[in-house]
């Protein structure tokens, strides 16, 4: 059965939610911030403790975040105006006795602009089981890394491919003009139906495998967070697996998205790539590009994960206990692909993509694995502008350029002591906002650096250095200049 999460009943949930204050701001109001942390852990009892006394928002909060059962009258009072019986007909709610439970999650989810409702499957703790094979699901880890990773400059269109139950169309509408999402699950775009008219959100449905439902169309914008588990050509839970063997899910949307994008548009996306023996993985996911270029391309590696720890990790994110007969029967199949294709880790992250129309497209691949606070969202921006500004930019205007090393760069130094007092073994240039990229340095290039304060252009820099400590100018000039640009593309020097 799919859900009819109609307009009729959508709009009455929402004047309900809106009365009693059920929104994110709300909840954390009622829970404090320690309960709903633990909430977040997925330790109850604080916020069941805690939404005792808030009258009906508290109803709501046990019924739709703690997954408990409760009064009919209660759950009347928290919903006026409710129809309960088709709220029950339509898996929003389930009987239980003389109490009603939750059927599908309904939680609030938002930003710094403000709060949505969003609609899902209950996961496998709240269903007390495994989830079936297509289970929707709701606002995870993945789905939030995303969204704090894509970039929210306007545009006019944007394709949220796999949409769901909506999560990332939702961030969209605070910077898109039209949106249009799809999915392969009939169920998925039920239930994002439903997210969206709750959230008065108007958003293109469209129904189909990949971009099938899409032929012929362009947009400025495209994400997606694409079923990107990677082993055995199956199928178990439509909202992570694909069908296709390995890591083939994360290489045709790289393929094909350029083909849907508008000239200069941009795509960024979840991905998952094998770490094969003997093989590097940039080779890997460069090779997924389309043929002939006309992409610029970013890959950037958040994690590379044990093929044992992957196996289990997903096992369990399904609710399939890796210690029963049907957790070691499929463990022991993926193990096996595994052992057979010489996957020696399974690597993870984020990939941004842009449509130019030049012949040398820039292509990298790097590894963010280390802590950062800041969402990657406008640094890919700004990593595509910095891109463009190097492409237009050769040796030449390098040279005639003044540069400037941000506020946020710092250079630190490692010293070991010695006979005459101490010796600097590391100089690292340390960006302390965004991703925080580093990059080490030796005594001639920090000494460059130590020069860029918008004043001088970088040749004369170079010049006045070559004389300072007898080095050959040109021989300098070469060596600068490539480790010019790549600070430039990683934000750590700037035109003045």
């Amino acid at each position: 059965m799919v859900p009819d999460l109609s307009v009729e009943l959508t709009g009455r949930l929402r004047e309900a939610f809106l009365e009693v204050g059920y929104d994110a701001d709300g909840v954390l109001g009622v829970l404090g911030p320690r309960a709903h942390a633990a909430l977040g852990r997925g330790e109850p009892e604080a916020a069941r403790r805690a939404s005792r006394d808030a009258g009906a928002l508290g109803t709501l909060i046990r019924l739709f975040l703690l997954g408990d059962a409760e009064d009919e009258k209660a759950v009347r009072r928290a919903l006026p105006g409710v129809d309960l019986d088709a709220a029950i007909g339509n898996e929003v709610l389930r009987g239980d006795g003389a109490e009603l439970r939750a059927g599908l999650d309904v939680r609030p989810y938002g930003d710094d602009e403000g709060s949505w409702w969003v609609v899902a499957d209950l996961d496998s703790e709240q269903r007390g089981g495994p989830v079936p094979a297509d289970h929707v699901l709701g606002v995870g880890h993945a789905s939030i890394s995303l969204a704090r990773a894509t970039s929210r400059r306007p545009v006019g269109t944007l394709l949220d491919l796999g949409t769901g139950c909506g999560v990332q169309a939702l961030h969209a509408s605070r910077h898109a003009g039209r949106i249009t999402a799809t999915d392969l699950s009939e169920r998925a775009l039920a239930l994002a139906a439903g997210t969206f008219r709750l959230n008065e959100v108007d958003v293109e449905l469209r129904r189909g495998e990949w971009f099938a439902p899409l032929r012929g169309r362009r947009f400025d914008q495209v994400v997606c967070n694409p079923p990107f588990v990677v082993g055995p050509p199956r199928v178990d839970y439509v909202y992570r697996d694909s069908g296709l063997e390995g890591d083939d899910a994360s290489a045709l949307v790289v393929r094909q998205v350029p083909a849907f994008l508008a000239e200069g548009g941009v795509g960024q996306l979840l991905a998952s790539w094998l770490h094969r023996r003997g093989e590097d993985w940039a080779d890997r996911v460069s090779a997924w590009l389309p043929r002939g270029g006309g992409v610029d391309a970013w890959f950037v590696q958040r994690d590379v994960a044990d093929p044992a720890l992957y196996v289990g990790t997903w096992l369990r994110d399904a609710g399939v206990d890796p210690r029963g007969d049907e957790g070691r029967a499929k463990a022991g199949a993926w193990l096996d692909w595994f052992a057979e294709n010489d996957v020696e880790g399974v690597g993870f992250g984020f990939v941004t993509l842009r449509r130019t129309d030049t012949e040398h497209p820039e292509v990298v691949c790097e590894d963010l694995r280390h802590a950062y606070d800041d969402p990657l969202g406008p640094e890919s921006a700004a990593w595509l502008d910095r891109v463009a500004w190097l492409r237009a930019h050769g040796n030449d205007d390098l040279l005639a350029t003044r540069f400037t090393v941000p506020p946020t760069v710092l250079l630190e130094e490692v010293s070991e002591p010695t006979g005459d007092g101490w010796e600097a073994v590391v100089r690292r240039l340390h960006r302390t906002d965004g991703p925080g990229w580093q990059h080490e340095l030796d005594e001639t290039a920090a000494r460059l650096l130590a020069g860029c304060r918008g004043a001088l252009p970088l040749a004369d820099l170079i010049a006045l250095l070559a004389y300072a400590q007898d080095l050959d100018a040109d021989a300098l000039t070469a060596a600068a200049l490539p480790v010019v640009r790549d600070l430039v593309r990683h934000g750590m020097v700037a035109p003045a």
